[in-house]
């Protein structure tokens, strides 16, 4: 199976779909950053650089040749809660009708469309999906949490599948057993620096967060906390939890007691992929620290992907 990745990224859908077994021979991206961040991990693809609209797409179908699936995870920030009272850019959302145009000139048989769950309500989603059955695609709709299919983060995604031949195959029931906890993801102590928590120059409400997982939980246990933006669940989490969803900043902080005082570090970049569910061949040296982050708070999770692509192309053979 052949497979391209529009609003590619850093390669989380390719990976997953790489897993499934399709060899992912070309991808989209706007972003420079995260194109250097997929040709780093999948030699061989044709990675193009630019605007979906801005691609020759009849060149782009000569390079590539055939394609079997279309991944395509278009923008999401103007469709998430996450965005709060902000005003939405409908150009933004827009891009996801991109989906249709490279759906109509390469004619994959299957088609998988991945956002947040709040791109149901949007005005054009309707639209959307009568432009893809017009092409012929019988569609179906599913929403996945990735703690459900062994990655240690809570991120609830909407998939929009179509398929050429008939009604395509969902996800089964989710994997038996408990949830992976965010403790799973940790380094082992001592891999990383950090500082002490109780200092002046904290934030009051970051000390207030604090204090409440500490009046919880005791002031021995180690906890996760949500060190940048909001949160209405008290702003901490304990570590057997599966870590709250990935965001395109970096918000989450350790907090393990030690012999002089509570210490605080922020989570790094390699513990940030393991819950996004990459495995350890997944490379990631691109850009800054903050670059990194926000590569992996726009991702899909692969093995949720896996999940996807594997169920889609069950008949395949």
């Amino acid at each position: 199976m052949r497979g391209l990745d529009i609003f590619c990224g850093g390669g989380g859908s390719s990976w997953g779909a790489t897993a499934a077994g399709v060899t992912m021979v070309g991808a989209v991206d706007m972003c420079p950053i995260a194109t250097d961040a997929y040709r780093a991990n999948f030699e061989g693809t044709h990675v193009v650089t630019g605007r979906l609209e801005h691609v020759a797409l009849p060149k782009l179908k000569k390079q590539l040749g055939s394609i079997d699936i279309l991944l395509a995870s278009p923008e999401c920030t103007n469709h998430t809660c996450a965005k709060g009272a902000a005003p939405r850019n409908e150009e933004s959302r827009a891009t996801a009708l991109y989906a249709v145009q490279y759906a109509r000139a390469f004619r994959p048989r299957w088609v998988v469309l991945e956002n947040v769950v709040h791109m149901r309500p949007w005005s054009r989603y309707g639209e959307l999906k009568r432009e893809l059955q017009d092409l012929g695609y019988h569609l179906a709709e599913q929403v996945l949490d990735a703690s459900d299919y062994g990655v240690a983060q809570s991120r609830r995604r909407l998939f929009l599948v179509g398929d050429l031949k008939g009604p395509p195959r969902l996800v089964g029931r989710k994997r038996p057993g408990p949830r992976k906890g965010a403790k799973s993801i940790l380094d082992r102590p001592g891999t990383w620096n950090s500082s002490p928590l109780f200092t002046d120059k904290r934030a009051e409400e970051t000390v207030a967060r604090a204090r409440r997982a500490m009046a919880a939980l005791g002031p021995d246990a180690p906890f996760l906390m949500v060190y940048y933006g909001s949160d209405g669940s008290g702003g901490w989490q304990t570590l057997e939890r599966s870590l709250r969803t990935i965001t395109t900043v970096d918000r989450f902080a350790l907090v393990e007691p030690s012999s002089d005082g509570h210490r605080m570090r922020m989570l790094q970049v390699p513990e940030l992929q393991r819950a996004m569910g990459f495995d350890d061949a997944y490379q990631l040296e691109v850009g800054t620290r903050r670059d990194r982050v926000r590569i992996l708070g726009n991702g899909v999770c692969p093995p949720v992907m896996s999940e996807v692509v594997a169920a889609l192309t069950r008949d395949a053979a």
